[in-house]
């Protein structure tokens, strides 16, 4: 990464300043409430990227355990902070969480457009397993997700 950033666990406090990422990266933000809602609940998990200045969320993980299996909730980074190695370093934690864990697959789903979010999955071991039509809304209609899986190798 060319900027210092700090990879924590994050919990409910953090939901304000997550949904407010959120909101800046995607048409449909999640609300505060349910940032706070999900981090509330057994299972679940959030790995925040801390820039050095006054420790400013620059990015997030939040992903779900159940038996085996790990799912990315979501996933953001700040525009300033993409292309830097965050979003990789994001995914490389929450690997390790669900790992110990006990998950043995995560998923993920993406929107079919999103070329850059795709290129990073695939350069960290995604593979395209399935498709949601019409996941995401959009101005110009809805739009398709893609259903992506990665074996997590135990250690």
């Amino acid at each position: 990464m060319t900027q210092a950033v700090k990879i924590t666990g994050g919990g409910v406090g953090d939901a304000a300043a997550m949904a407010a990422l959120h909101a800046a990266a995607f048409a449909d933000a999640w609300p505060e409430a349910a940032f706070a809602a999900l981090l509330a609940r057994e299972g679940v998990f959030a790995l925040l990227g801390l820039g050095a200045a006054k420790d400013a969320l620059q990015g997030f993980i939040l992903i779900q355990l159940a038996a085996d299996e790990a799912e990315v909730l979501t996933f953001c980074v700040s525009k300033a902070m993409r292309q830097t190695g965050l979003g990789g370093a994001l995914l490389t934690a929450a690997f390790d969480v669900a790992r110990a864990g006990g998950a043995r697959a995560m998923f993920l789903e993406v929107g079919e457009t999103n070329a850059a979010a795709i290129k990073l999955y695939e350069r960290e071991g995604f593979a395209v397993v399935g498709r949601r039509a019409a996941y995401y809304r959009r101005d110009e209609g809805a739009g398709d997700a893609l259903v992506m899986r990665k074996t997590l190798n135990q250690s």
